[in-house]
This record gives structure tokens, sequence and C-alpha cells, in this order.
């Protein structure tokens, strides 16, 4: 099976390849860069959600265009605050200004946090997924990881907000955490909601 994933990140791509070759799936990813999509997409829903739709009809309708007949598979993922009223969410990757350094843009959520007691400190990581079907047929699955806000940020490196993130059942940072220490991430909880779908419907095997 062959899907369009709505991304130019050859690292994003090869990580959900991976992952999908890990749960035997044999599920080919093209890219936007393979099918020569360079469009700018505005981004303006205010759920991931809708988001994640956005991008999918807009590679949709470049599709159409230019006779690519492919499943269309977009997400849109990012930080939720329970304290700061759900931010960064769906303005994570701007939160700070476009291309802002990560120390600036985890620097920012900090400050909004100083008089946050622990307690309340509690935040997700959402990753959304929205799959559309050459018949037009669309599904959307929704994958998080809870956890919580640390004062001070740990290593910085992986998802911009990670450094800090302390996962439930943990006292390290996401960055400080290994792939098997983390387990299922957002994203694959996403993934493995969708494969569950597309299994029951006959898409896979």
């Amino acid at each position: 099976m062959k899907i369009i994933y709505g991304t130019s990140n050859k690292a994003k791509i090869a990580q959900v390849e991976e992952y999908l070759e890990y749960k035997g799936i044999n599920m080919e990813l093209i890219s936007l860069a393979d099918i020569g999509f360079n469009e700018e997409i505005e981004e303006n829903g205010t759920t991931f959600e809708e988001n994640s739709m956005i991008k999918a009809k807009a590679i949709q309708k470049y599709c159409k265009k230019n006779n690519i007949e492919y499943p269309i598979l977009t997400d849109d993922a990012g930080l939720c605050v329970d304290a700061l009223n759900g931010e960064p969410g769906v303005y994570s990757a701007r939160y700070a200004g476009d291309h802002a350094p990560q120390i600036v843009a985890i620097t920012k959520v900090l400050d909004k946090m100083k008089a946050v007691p622990d307690e309340k400190r509690t935040a997700k990581f959402v990753c959304v997924l929205t799959l559309v079907m050459l018949n037009g047929e669309t599904k959307v699955v929704r994958g998080e990881t809870h956890g919580k806000i640390v004062r001070t940020p740990g290593p910085l490196g992986k998802l911009t907000y990670s450094p800090i993130f302390i996962p439930d059942g943990f006292n390290k940072t996401m960055n400080e955490l290994t792939e098997e220490e983390i387990g299922t991430t957002h994203r694959e909880k996403a993934l493995n909601e969708l494969l569950k779908l597309l299994k029951e419907e006959k898409y896979l095997d």
C-alpha cells in the first residue's frame, strides 16, 4: 500500500516507516517532495483536527490537478498545557515566532508558568492523523502522551518542548529518556488507532 505522507521531512518519514515495519505493516510513504508539492499551506485551524484536515485538502487538490492517485496522510501535533488553557496547542511550532530557536520557545512556556504550583503543571503532547482515501472517505485519529511541565529545562533536542516535559510515570524529561523507556509516543498511538481502523475495514491484512 502506497500513501502520500504530508511532509518533506525525511527524518520524520523514516521514523514512521521504521515504526510501520516494526508493526509488520507493508506501507510505502511518498513524501511531498516526491510528488513535487512545495506550496505553503496556511494552517489557520483552531484544533489539531482542523489543521490536519486543511493540509489533507490542500494536498488532495494538488493531486487531483496533477493526476496523482494515492491516499493522503497528514498530521498536526503539539503541546497542550492545562494551566495555559491548552497553549501552545495548535500554535506550538510558531508559539515564540516562526523558526524561533528551541530555547526561546520553551523559555516562553516556562516564563508563563512561573507562578503555577507543581500539582497544576499538567500537560500533554497530542498528535492527530487524517487519512483521505481515494474514494474520499476520511479517517481522523488522535494519540496523546500525558505528563507535566518542569521548572528547569533538561537537555535540548528531539521535539521542541520535550526538554520541559516529564511523561507520567517518570522523573526525567522526555529528552533524557530512551526510546525503549518512552515506549509508544503520541504519534505512534495515533498510528496504532489508524492501523486498527484500516485492518477492521480490510484495507490492511
